[in-house]
């Protein structure tokens, strides 16, 4: 399998919790709460460990409480090579109620050192050689300016390594500029790049052959529950995701990113446009049905891929004017 290195910038602990329904104000009793390390690379990184990839992570981690996420990596065999830095990784409440609605209370965590980023670049030099794929993904932390997303960017495409970012924000905007291989933004996402709100499926793929027309070869745009739209060298795709009982959506992006970078990476027959993003998103559409990322070994994961639809877009039966 492939060598995959992932950077995140700004790790977290996530404490999922789950309830019925939140009451602000009253005493809630959660039906199941876990206490986890996260972070859009290391979430990533762990669905495509469990895929068979030799995975390495990266980036900048908290040193006050690193422990949880050194088991974490210990644990599924990912490589460590975070830069430990000075303060507290950051610890977000995610609370997911049983109708799928997920209330996020992000905390503040770590403010970077003004040498975090060069030492971080020192750290990834000699790494980049043995990889084959490098995802940039997740937030900054403070005093991190998002010109160091353009600068790593930069570093990889320098090393003559492909170089997907999952970014949001003046760090999407930076992470542009260096001309990454691929983007996944969400609707919101997009529609923060664009200047304006996208309600329909024709302005999605307008702003994303905007992005294209910059030189990304890819753009990935994940619609929730209406599914995704790809756009690529291949044309254009739309995936519907099969029915499923949502009870958190809390991974479920970095899921879909993880299946369609595992199906890059792929080079049988199986590794069409249409067979990857089936394949992503028939794994997002089972993260959604736990807490935690998703789990290619579950025994519902091929009845959810034999459900899950893929057309090219437009066609007769996809309406660009349909509402999102």
């Amino acid at each position: 399998m492939a060598r995959i290195l992932t950077i995140t910038l700004n790790p977290a602990l996530d404490l999922n919790a789950e309830l019925p329904g939140l009451e602000p104000g009253r005493v809630n009793r959660t039906s199941a709460t876990r206490l986890e390390p996260a972070g859009k690379g290391i979430n990533a990184g762990r669905v495509l460990a469990r895929l068979g990839h030799q995975v390495t992570v990266s980036g900048l981690l908290g040193e006050a409480n690193a422990a949880p996420f050194e088991r974490l990596f210990a644990d599924e065999a990912l490589s460590d090579s975070f830069v430990r830095v000075p303060g507290q990784n950051r610890i977000n409440i995610k609370i997911a109620e049983h109708g799928g609605r997920v209330t996020d209370v992000n905390g503040p965590g770590f403010s970077a050192p003004a040498d975090a980023l060069s030492r971080l670049e020192f750290r990834l030099a000699p790494l980049l050689a043995d990889q084959d794929v490098v995802l940039i993904a997740g937030s900054l932390p403070a005093d991190l300016p998002a010109s160091a997303v353009a600068r790593l960017v930069t570093l990889v495409r320098r090393a003559g390594k492909p170089v997907w970012l999952d970014a949001s924000a003046e760090a999407l905007d930076a992470g542009l500029s260096a001309g990454p291989d691929a983007v996944k933004p969400n609707l919101d996402e997009l529609s923060v790049w664009a200047g304006t709100a996208l309600t329909t499926l024709d302005q999605v793929a307008e702003a994303a052959g905007r992005m294209r027309a910059g030189g990304v070869d890819q753009v990935i745009v994940s619609l929730g529950a209406d599914g995704v739209l790809w756009f690529g060298p291949e044309g254009c795709y739309r995936s519907t995701p099969p029915p499923v009982t949502v009870v958190s959506t809390v991974c479920a992006g970095d899921s879909l990113l993880a299946g369609l970078l595992h199906g890059q990476l792929k080079t049988d027959a199986a590794a069409t446009a249409r067979a990857r993003l089936a394949f992503a998103t028939a794994l997002s559409a089972e993260c959604v049905q736990h807490a935690g990322v998703a789990d290619p070994a579950a025994p519902d994961f091929t009845t959810l891929l034999d459900h899950t639809r893929v057309q090219p877009w437009p066609d007769d039966n996809n309406n660009g004017e349909m509402p999102l």
